[in-house]
């Protein structure tokens, strides 16, 4: 089991991200290790989908510094990203709920053979490896060439997550993994983003759900207004403090006393 790398893999300088006169991020900096959860935590609006596109290439900083394995990196686009190791799971998930769950795993990386000097898709390799890989996340699947839309949502979700691990991420970017999920599903994809982290990979989760960063993070960076607020350490920080500072909890506070305690 790997244990947290002695050097952050990814670092995020004084990141800048300005649309027009509009400011998404106004100098936010963040480090991710390999073997970590790192939780980005804030309310709608806090910039946290701004700072994730600028880290997996979607977005070019206006302003700010991204270094990746202590080399400085500009993306040209999310293909750079993805070829350097920093792999990104949407709510969304980019999948074709018709096709198998095989079909949809090596979508875009499609395995060939060799059949008198002509290539055709493997389908037994294909279907191995799926069956393989989402046997070490807990999916057992009724065969591989089951339809991806016949899965539950933890499950698609553990299926888009393990196809990014086999094909070598780094840093696996996580955005709102949870957020339309029952109870069981997300208990499912919290065990599989701490089985990703136990394997060295960095992985940056993105939620406004406390409960669910504290169950797997081991840091928590919180974003307000296109800012951090601060970045805590598990243990250190009490899940009060942790939604205070992303609710605004000083402020509150403030309107609170001038309205006498009434909000």
């Amino acid at each position: 089991m790997a244990g947290r790398s002695e050097k952050p893999i990814i670092r995020m300088i004084d990141i800048e991200k300005h649309f027009g006169t509009v400011i998404a991020l106004a100098g936010v900096s963040l480090d991710v290790y390999g073997g970590e959860c790192h939780c980005l935590l804030g309310d709608n609006g806090a910039g946290k989908s701004t700072f994730i596109k600028t880290m997996s290439g979607v977005h070019k900083p206006t302003k700010g510094k991204i270094y990746f394995e202590d080399k400085p990196l500009s993306f040209d686009d999310p293909r750079d990203a993805i070829s350097a190791g920093i792999a990104t799971v949407y709510q969304d998930l980019a999948m074709i709920p018709l096709m198998s769950v095989a079909r949809n795993f090596f979508m875009g990386n499609e395995p060939t053979k060799k059949i008198l000097g002509m290539s055709f898709y493997d389908h037994d390799y294909a279907d191995r490896v799926t069956m393989e890989e989402m046997k070490k996340m807990g999916i057992n699947l009724r065969g591989p060439d089951q339809a991806v839309g016949t899965l539950s949502g933890g499950e698609r979700q553990t299926v888009a997550i393990s196809r990014a691990v086999h094909f070598g991420a780094k840093v696996l970017i996580l955005d709102e993994p949870t957020s339309a999920l029952g109870v069981r599903q997300t208990s499912n994809v919290l065990a599989t983003v701490d089985k990703v982290r136990k394997s060295g990979i960095a992985v940056v989760f993105i939620t406004h759900n406390v409960r669910h960063a504290l169950a797997v993070g081991d840091r928590f960076t919180v974003l307000n207004r296109g800012k951090t607020l601060g970045t805590a350490e598990r243990g250190k920080i009490t899940p009060e403090e942790l939604q205070d500072m992303m609710a605004g909890g000083q402020e509150l506070a403030e309107l609170e006393g001038s309205l006498g305690g009434t909000v």
